[in-house]
């Protein structure tokens, strides 16, 4: 009797499903995800190795996602979305960030950091006039939160916003801001100056919607990134910039601005296992051709072992990703268990990425492999919307009840 160790199962499962989550989606959510699934392959794959090395962000991309719907997937239908469950939303970032994480950054910062805060504390009228344009890629928006001298401490924001009538006047600067020089519109927190010579430290954040093309106003992109290069990335330069009162969305202090940030961390968590997918599927078929010491790398204990490693990270990953998108349905997402998904499914990812980088040897630091694309973007996906030191500090809170920050 042969021994089961060393007999080949006569059907291997996916290694994108190894556990078949893909049997506990609704009709709906599969429908979406083959859709994407689809346009990624026949629209974005054969020309993003090209974008990112250009550094090129083609600007017909934000119509073409809009037209199949990726903008807005959560969003009520009177506004323009499809009203879909944020465990669709989550499969659209994953097969997006398939091909690559700057393409899925802007659908993130699109539905997470623009379209949610308008919806949830814009007027009537603004989200009547911004929603549906964002929704179908007419209108880009952007999020202006992180600053040159305050990424993981946003509370020591330095830009200012001071009422004057009717309006409010806002100046200061804000850096690696996504879409910041396509967008029409922005939101952007700035703390309230109190007191005639200028406000102390302890005025209120708030936030504003801003139409980028008022005085004062300006975007310049940064081309000097080694990551995310099909992704535009701008600095924001608020000289003075007035904004109406009805521009100012209905909310106080920094919890806003980090409640959208937690919408874009869940997104994260899921999008981030297509990269790591793309990874291990293209080592994985790499390694069962290459041959060494005459027979195929996958033959090579070395080689099971990293693969085997990546799959049972993205697999837990993946687990994770659907079990939080179950949650969030229900109102059960709070921001540490959406903290633990974004650190250890980065992790996952990018693990996957430096093994796939790896065990490609040479090829590995050529784009001609998705390899180093991916590893180069997923670090900067670990460090975006919360390193990965942040959201250590935050589950430490949330275990002992003191902050370490």
């Amino acid at each position: 009797m042969s021994s089961s160790a060393t007999t080949r199962p006569a059907r291997r499962a996916r290694l994108d499903d190894f556990y078949d989550i893909d049997a506990q989606l609704q009709p709906e959510e599969r429908m979406i995800r083959d859709g994407v699934r689809d346009f990624v392959r026949a629209e974005l794959l054969p020309h993003v190795g090209d974008w990112w090395t250009d550094g090129v962000f083609p600007p017909e991309l934000p119509r073409r996602m809009g037209e199949l719907g990726l903008l807005g997937v959560t969003l009520p239908e009177a506004y323009g979305g499809a009203g879909a469950s944020p465990t669709a939303y989550g499969l659209v970032a994953r097969e997006v960030e398939y091909a690559d994480s700057g393409l899925r950054s802007f659908i993130s910062v699109q539905s997470s950091l623009v379209m949610y805060p308008i919806q949830r504390w814009a007027s009537e009228a603004l989200r009547r006039a911004w929603l549906p344009r964002l929704a179908v890629g007419e209108a880009v928006g952007c999020f202006g939160l992180t600053e040159p001298d305050a990424g993981s401490d946003p509370g020591a924001m330095r830009t200012r916003c001071r009422r004057v009538g009717d309006e409010w006047v806002v100046s200061g600067v804000k850096r690696w801001i996504t879409s910041g020089s396509r967008a029409d519109v922005a939101i952007v927190w700035a703390r309230e100056e109190t007191g005639a010579a200028g406000g102390p430290s302890d005025g209120r954040i708030l936030g504003f919607l801003i139409d980028t093309d008022r005085a004062g106003f300006q975007a310049v992109d940064i081309k000097t990134k080694a990551s995310m290069r099909a992704s535009v990335t701008s600095e924001l330069v608020l000289d003075e910039v007035v904004v109406p009162e009805a521009q100012r969305l209905d909310v106080v202090g920094l919890g806003g601005a980090l409640s959208c940030l937690n919408q874009a961390r869940y997104g994260i968590a899921w999008g981030v296992l297509g990269a790591g997918y793309a990874c291990l599927e293209e080592a994985a078929a790499y390694v069962a051709d290459r041959p060494a010491f005459g027979r195929p790398l996958a033959a090579k204990q070395l080689v099971q072992a990293q693969l085997a490693e990546m799959l049972a990270g993205l697999t837990k990953g993946s687990l994770l990703a659907y079990h939080l998108g179950r949650l969030k349905e229900r109102g059960q997402d709070t921001p540490a268990r959406v903290s633990l998904a974004k650190r250890d499914n980065v992790r996952a990812a990018l693990g996957a990425a430096r093994a796939a980088r790896d065990l490609l040897g040479g090829n590995g630091i050529t784009t001609e492999y998705v390899a180093i694309r991916h590893m180069l973007n997923l670090e900067t996906v670990a460090t975006y919307e919360g390193t990965d030191a942040v959201h250590t500090l935050i589950l430490g809170r949330e275990i002992t009840g003191e902050s370490a920050f």
